[in-house]
């Protein structure tokens, strides 16, 4: 369902990941269009969408696709569309829920330290190369450090995975509520042109049956009218 007939290269595949070479308009209408085409009913369908909708908005780096699959598992949503779903978070969307989540977040948990976007970005390489240090500690002589990551978590990622709850959750449900309308009449409209496609082969093969009906009847009056063959 989802392979190309040419596989990309490793470094066209990281374009994409960051600009699709049709847009994010066309990569939208192309998510869409497999979305109504999957064969299931309009609300595990919308289940799905939900899912995948929703972990678009926790910071679960690198593990969006495996969350959203169980999520869906569990609501009894289609995985196919929670999949789906995912791609909703681009480089376009990821910074905006990022930033709204984290300035909510701060403001839920009453943690009135400012903060502008260079300083998220700060944190974040901070955190990584404490990460990376302490991965090398294992196998030097270096002490571990935690400073950085104390700071990322209680200024950075608390803040955003609980402010991007109430998001999450407003954004999937809206999602929900327009799948299941969506799907159900596009299901509907393939339905029908598939029972008008099918009602038109069998009056076609009908119309066939009873063309050579009257041929064979017609063969048959001219073969009793014909003196030779009665002789």
């Amino acid at each position: 369902m989802f392979k190309r007939r040419e596989p990309l290269s490793l470094l066209r595949q990281a374009r994409e990941m960051v600009y699709p070479s049709g847009g994010f308009r066309r990569e939208m209408q192309y998510m869409l269009y497999r979305m109504r085409r999957l064969p299931d009913g309009p609300h595990r369908i919308a289940r799905g969408v939900f899912a995948g909708t929703f972990v678009n908005f926790p910071p679960l780096f690198g593990f969006q696709f495996a969350s959203a699959a169980l999520l869906a598992w569990v609501m009894r949503g289609n995985i196919i569309a929670a999949l789906l779903a995912t791609f909703l978070s681009n480089p376009i969307t990821t910074p905006l829920i990022a930033v709204g989540s984290l300035e909510l977040g701060h403001w839920m948990l009453g943690i009135r330290e400012p903060m502008d976007f260079m300083d998220i970005v700060r944190h974040f390489s901070d955190a990584g190369g404490e990460i990376w240090h302490n991965i090398r500690a294992i196998f030097t002589h270096d002490v571990a450090r935690w400073g950085h990551l104390r700071d990322f978590f209680r200024l950075i990622y608390w803040p955003y995975f609980i402010g991007s709850l109430i998001p999450g959750l407003i954004f999937s449900a809206a999602g929900y509520w327009l799948t299941v309308p969506l799907v159900g009449a596009y299901q509907k409209i393939r339905a029908r042109k598939a029972s008008e496609r099918i009602e038109k082969r069998r009056r076609h093969k009908a119309a066939v049956a009873a063309a050579r009906h009257r041929e064979q009847e017609l063969a048959a009056t001219a073969g009793d009218d014909d003196p030779h063959a009665a002789g």
